[in-house]
């Protein structure tokens, strides 16, 4: 199984439903960053064994790094739904290509999230997502603190 996928994987990829555990980022050289997301990655939603049971998950941590990133905005409001602090859920990543007068070429990069209500754009000509830890059959959609410390039995 792969356990690294790049930009050239974005259309067989899917972050709908992934938990962020937290970001950082990184400081470059001539005005660009690099921005890290620690997640949750499902790998497989596992159907119902049986007519009228619930989805299982395959999950593993992982890292999600955008590299040479401009124009980052970010917007996450915990206070609307008088949310407590926890990891939020993205609804999902878009891109969309762009040009550069001088003939480089970039995505800008749309971070949905759908809890608490957010989102994160910038510019990046690409990521690389590695997973950094077991995969784990879960019935939520996201890890607990054991499961991504390794203290958790593995699937």
């Amino acid at each position: 199984m792969t356990s690294t996928w790049t930009e050239t994987d974005f259309d067989s990829l899917g972050w709908h439903d992934i938990h962020v555990h937290g970001f950082r980022i990184v400081e470059g050289e001539h005005g660009v960053g690099d921005l890290w997301l620690d997640l949750d990655y499902i790998l497989e939603w596992v159907p119902p064994a049986a007519k009228g049971g619930a989805f299982r998950f395959r999950i593993a941590p992982a890292s999600l790094v955008f590299r040479d990133v401009t124009s980052l905005r970010l917007a996450l409001d915990y206070a609307t739904p008088t949310a407590s602090m926890g990891p939020f859920s993205l609804d999902g990543i878009e891109r969309e290509p762009i040009s550069f007068d001088n003939g480089c070429n970039s995505f800008r990069w749309a971070i949905n999230v759908n809890w608490p209500d957010g989102e994160m754009t910038f510019e990046s000509p690409g990521f690389t997502q590695t997973l950094s830890g077991p995969i784990i059959e879960s019935d939520a959609q996201y890890l607990t603190d054991a499961e991504r410390n390794g203290d958790a039995p593995v699937a």
